[in-house]
């Protein structure tokens, strides 16, 4: 199972990881610790492409070894989000701009998402995400 939280930066992706992860014992792929490992730090539409493509053949590495995965990144178009192909999407629209121009303008609002949070309490969302999934996924 791969679990997407995506959202701007400083949208609380992160903070609703750290939660998340140890209820479904995941991976935790988070976009910036990925990045660091790969010394790459392109914001280009080519560097976001492929960011999103290293973190989708990591968590296919992690489910290959029957792991869940929780990957918190800003996956900000539709390709990048399907191209990830999670089991479940979490869209943290918290905020309407985040903190760098270049991302608020290619942001893509998503069509379907599982969860929307609204507001940052992470300790709620993570309770009613986690109930959600259990509910969905039978588990």
């Amino acid at each position: 199972m791969k679990i997407l939280i995506f959202g701007l930066p400083g949208s609380g992706k992160t903070t609703l990881a750290k939660l998340l992860v140890p209820m479904f014992n995941a991976v935790w792929l988070n976009a910036d610790k990925v990045r660091e490992e790969a010394k790459d730090w392109d914001f280009t539409i080519e560097g976001r492409d492929r960011q999103a493509n290293r973190m989708r053949l990591l968590a296919y590495q992690a489910n290959s070894e029957n792991r869940k995965v929780i990957a918190d990144f800003v996956c900000p178009t539709e390709y990048t989000r399907k191209e990830f192909n999670a089991d479940y999407t979490i869209w943290m629209n918290t905020i309407k701009t985040g903190r760098y121009e270049d991302t608020n303008k290619m942001f893509e609002e998503p069509k379907n998402p599982d969860f929307i949070v609204t507001h940052f309490e992470a300790d709620m969302w993570a309770y009613l995400i986690k109930n959600d999934i259990y509910e969905k996924f039978n588990l």
